[in-house]
């Protein structure tokens, strides 16, 4: 992915001098064009095609703050109630990320999320023992983070 960078970096320079113009508008074209042409011969490459990563990493940021948002009211709601009728709980979320920073990256987006927290990791990475402030079924909090979080590393990771 680096290479790819660098050589996409390299080709707007290129474009600045055979254009004979150094402005930012001529390494733009170039930047652009060398995308381009990156995107043509991908094949060539061991890695997959680098704008492809950079879209999976802000699809995961997005989806990070689409949670973060929506759990912030889950918390303020269940607070702000009369009666505290909530169900605090542990679960064991069993993942199936395999490399240690994807597995930290989770357990850091599932701790930064209020109402839940991380509370240990298994001697074999495969288990996340993770406590929520409200939690009616395990099985929906285990589906949920699946669909979102990990499914998203996987897609920044692979």
């Amino acid at each position: 992915m680096a290479f790819q960078i660098l050589l996409n970096v390299f080709l707007g320079f290129m474009w600045m001098v055979m254009t004979v113009s150094f402005e930012p508008a001529a390494f733009l074209k170039g930047y652009l064009l060398g995308l381009l042409i990156i995107y043509i011969f991908r094949n060539l490459f061991t890695s997959r095609f680098y704008l492809l990563r950079i879209v999976a990493v802000l699809k995961l940021t997005y989806i990070f703050i689409r949670e973060l948002i929506s759990s912030n009211i889950a918390v303020v709601k269940t607070v702000l109630k009369p009666k505290l009728d909530m169900q605090p709980g542990i679960f064991a979320y069993p993942t199936i990320l395999e490399k240690n920073w994807e597995i930290t990256l989770l357990a850091n987006l599932i701790t930064l999320t209020p109402g839940t927290l991380v509370i240990e990791v298994s001697s074999d990475n495969k288990i996340l023992y993770v406590h929520a402030l409200d939690i009616n079924d395990a099985q929906e909090s285990i589906d949920s983070i699946k669909d979102t979080f990990e499914k998203a590393i996987l897609e920044v990771g692979r």
